[in-house]
């Protein structure tokens, strides 16, 4: 009996301790168990797609809307803005074009491109009205189609090789060149017209229309967007000349030289 107090004692400590050393293993008993969150997800993995192309472009195709500003020079523009209420700066007109590319060297490229544009002018006469006192009205219609060949250089390097396969495109690409080609109009004109001999006023359309060569010179730059995309920008003077149908006899031919600024979207492929 004398001995049980001190059995008791040594058991309440041993059992109090066991109870500590379970408390303290409990967590990382849990913790062992059950899957970290953070360690048991994959890293995340790279979404975008690779800055680069595999290999250097051999060519490109061009989509380009384009402003034209013709010279308007000569004696039929002269005549036609003296006589009626149209400004040689009513014949600048939007345009269309597309241009396919192949590059024959690191910095040279050869090109074939199309161009289409359309202007339609309302007029009257300056200086004369009809026997009831009102405008005596017509309407001009301008109609450009352009086909060239150019030859293009590339005032910076491309871009870099980075390995046999991949390169990667400059991020802005100055360029200059120059070319020839054919251009074919159209100068149509219809309404009511004056007899400048007997005064009389006339219903009537006068038409001409023909092919002319043609010459070009022309700078631009090409800002890349993604990888083969590219914004293209250029300004571009066209030299042409074409002669008159039948019924403008009289005139010295057609000025069809003038100055165009594009801007629009490069593929490299």
């Amino acid at each position: 009996m004398g001995d049980g107090r001190p059995r008791a004692r040594r058991l309440l400590s041993l059992v109090a301790a066991s109870a500590a050393c379970l408390a303290a293993t409990a967590p990382s008993a849990i913790a062992a168990g059950r899957p970290d969150e953070h360690a048991s997800q994959p890293a995340a993995q790279p979404t975008g797609t690779p800055d680069f192309l595999f290999g250097q472009p051999r060519g490109w195709v061009t989509f380009r809307g384009s402003w034209l500003m013709p010279r308007a020079g000569g004696d039929l523009f002269t005549f036609v803005s003296d006589q009626l209420t149209v400004e040689k700066k009513d014949f600048s007109a939007p345009a269309i074009a597309g241009e396919l590319g192949l590059v024959l060297t690191s910095r040279v490229s050869a090109s074939v491109g199309l161009e289409f544009s359309r202007q339609t002018i309302r007029s009257e006469y300056r200086r004369f009205l009809d026997n009831g006192g009102l405008s005596i009205n017509q309407q001009t219609t301008w109609d450009t189609t352009n086909i060239n060949g150019s030859v293009r250089v590339a005032l910076l390097d491309r871009g870099r090789s980075i390995s046999r396969l991949a390169f990667v495109p400059r991020a802005v690409a100055p360029y200059a060149g120059a070319g020839a080609g054919l251009l074919h109009y159209k100068f149509t004109q219809t309404g009511d017209f004056v007899d400048f001999v007997t005064f009389r006023v006339f219903p009537d359309r006068f038409d001409s229309a023909a092919w002319a060569p043609s010459a070009h010179v022309f700078g631009g730059t090409e800002v890349r967007l993604w990888r083969a995309l590219s914004l293209d920008m250029e300004g571009r003077y066209v030299w042409a000349h074409g002669t008159l149908g039948s019924d403008f006899l009289g005139f010295d031919g057609i000025d069809l030289s003038g100055f165009r600024f594009s801007t629009g979207v490069s593929v490299m492929f």
